[in-house]
């Protein structure tokens, strides 16, 4: 009976052949049946007026905390911050981050603070922002750190992925600067990378290395520390915008020499010819490619156009798959694209976007289906969170490392507001050093001097002490502390060609130069503090 049944369940060779056929044409994976669903009415923003500046970028930006739209503004430029909850109509009066002179042209958030953004303009500088938790309560016009070193407009900012206070910018003038947001310093300059209109700026993983696209039709891979081209390609596709993927390829899309909308897949390392090319169709719009590297899926949003292409990413022939397509009546102005950390993983949410119509930002969710009410450990591995894996210095000195992932079991929660931009972007202070040589001048009060009332008196003391308020660092008091009278004294002597590099003789010249200038404010504290006791004691 066993075996008359097993010959019945036993298929014939042509039965066999068709469904290893279908086997082959299938492919498995757990996102092919994402779909995309528009929020209701009531929970989008109204009333947003959309800037209308030629500037082929998304205009917005979203984080776990806020969505920024860059809106039309008289006199100058500016951008709305608004927090993630909010929705309906948003009032005329609603303050905005209005502090440059000329319209915004991009936005973007810091990965490493949700209250910190970055802005360009035409007015030829980007500035970075602290907005507090709850969003504003009145217009912003004073920025945190000010970047001036561009002689054109400025259209494209991004954040270094894992180093933190690490921003690069690119405007008009076909320059691409390497900022020390904490510090305020221009890094690196690239001025003869690019001899046309930068296009697009994408990190690589490890922040090591940039893709860029220019109006001469080059994709180009870049170090930046050292100004490098590493490899360029240049074919018959127009390439607008790129964006390295997490294992190192880069995506471009496009125009073909028909001016036929293109999607391709380059390998870095070969950089001849595309992996794979997708035609699409013949609209004009620019295709801004929005890449996830948690599932490997890259979003084409064209602006001018009524649908959203997404595409997954695999290291099988052909490489490039589509899964689906979104589409709504009304066309797009830009879209903001949410960071993972910020999606709905009770909903199997896996990505969000905020499209923006004329008057009008509408959330879009993508969605995996599932049944289960359960964490889905598949759908969301480990994300990149807010923790920076370097420090500025040690990027400038090459060193790499990938970004610190956080689980999102449970859903992720965004810590509150640090109030002050100084913990993200350490603003380090600029002491008046002097040469080691140099005699220490330390102010002298005659009794033949005006003696100052005493308000004034106590106000001059007050900033004499506050200027001794250094921030050195451990080496500095170890120096401070222990190091012996002779070895400060022999700082000195630093200055011969021969020791010149030895970063000891450095320290201990930058200790010397803080021990007079501790000794010489400290002398300029007892005298004005006597100076007040007289005025006290109406000696005066």
């Amino acid at each position: 009976g066993w075996s008359r049944r097993t010959r019945k369940l036993r298929s014939s060779p042509e039965e066999e052949g068709a469904m290893s056929f279908r086997r082959g044409v299938v492919r498995q994976s757990k996102f092919r049946h994402v779909f995309a669903q528009a929020w209701k009415a009531e929970q989008c923003l109204d009333d947003v007026r959309v800037t209308r500046v030629t500037w082929e970028g998304p205009l917005c930006a979203a984080n776990p905390k806020f969505v920024a739209v860059i809106v039309e503004a008289s006199g100058g430029g500016a951008f709305l911050v608004l927090p993630l909850s909010k929705s309906g109509r948003v009032d005329q009066a609603t303050p905005t981050v209005c502090g440059h002179a000329a319209p915004v042209l991009d936005v973007q958030w810091c990965p490493h603070d949700d209250n910190v953004i970055a802005s360009a303009s035409e007015d030829c500088t980007v500035k970075v922002w602290q907005i507090p938790d709850g969003g504003l309560t009145a217009p912003l016009t004073e920025a945190a750190v000010t970047l001036e070193g561009h002689s054109k407009r400025v259209g494209i900012v991004a954040w270094h992925p894992t180093t933190l206070n690490i921003l690069l910018t690119a405007g008009c003038d076909n320059l691409l600067c390497v900022w020390d947001v904490g510090t305020g310093e221009l890094v690196y300059q690239l001025p003869d990378a690019h001899p046309d209109l930068i296009y697009s700026v994408s990190w690589n993983k490890e922040g090591s290395a940039i893709c860029t696209t220019c109006k001469d039709k080059a994709l180009r891979v870049i170090d930046p520390r050292r100004g490098t081209v590493l490899k360029k390609a240049h074919e018959g596709t127009r390439p607008m915008r790129a964006v390295f993927l997490s294992d190192g390829k880069i995506l471009t899309t496009g125009f073909s020499r028909m001016s036929e909308r293109q999607l391709a897949l380059w390998d870095p390392m070969d950089m001849s010819e595309p992996m794979a090319v997708q035609e699409m169709d013949t609209s004009n719009g620019v295709l801004l490619p929005f890449y996830d590297p948690d599932t490997n899926m890259v979003y084409l949003c064209g602006k001018g156009d009524c649908t959203i292409r997404y595409f997954e990413i695999t290291d099988e022939s052909p490489y490039v798959h589509f899964l689906s397509l979104y589409s709504s009546k009304e066309p797009q102005r830009g879209a903001g694209f949410l960071s993972k950390r910020g999606v709905d993983v009770n909903k199997c949410e896996i990505a969000r976007f905020y499209k923006l119509h004329e008057r009008k930002v509408e959330p879009i969710s993508m969605t995996v289906p599932r049944k289960s009410d359960l964490f889905q450990v598949d759908l969301y591995p480990d994300t990149a969170g807010l923790e920076p894996s370097l420090v500025p210095e040690d990027w400038i000195a090459g060193q790499d490392a990938p970004p610190i992932l956080v689980s999102l079991s449970g859903g992720y929660t965004a810590p509150p507001s640090k109030n002050t931009l100084r913990d993200t972007v350490k603003v380090r202070p600029k002491l008046p050093l002097q040469s080691p040589d140099s005699p220490v001048t330390t102010p002298t009060f005659e009794d033949t001097d005006v003696l100052q009332p005493a308000q004034e008196v106590k106000a001059a003391s007050d900033r004499a002490k506050q200027e001794v308020r250094v921030e050195p660092s451990f080496s500095f008091f170890f120096f401070f502390f222990f190091c012996r009278p002779g070895d400060v004294h022999n700082a000195a002597h630093c200055n011969s060609p021969l020791v010149q590099e030895d970063p000891l003789c450095d320290l201990l010249a930058e200790v010397k130069a803080l021990r007079a200038l501790v000794l010489a404010q400290g002398q300029r504290i007892d005298l004005l503090e006597k100076q007040l006791a007289r005025i006290e004691d109406g000696d005066v």
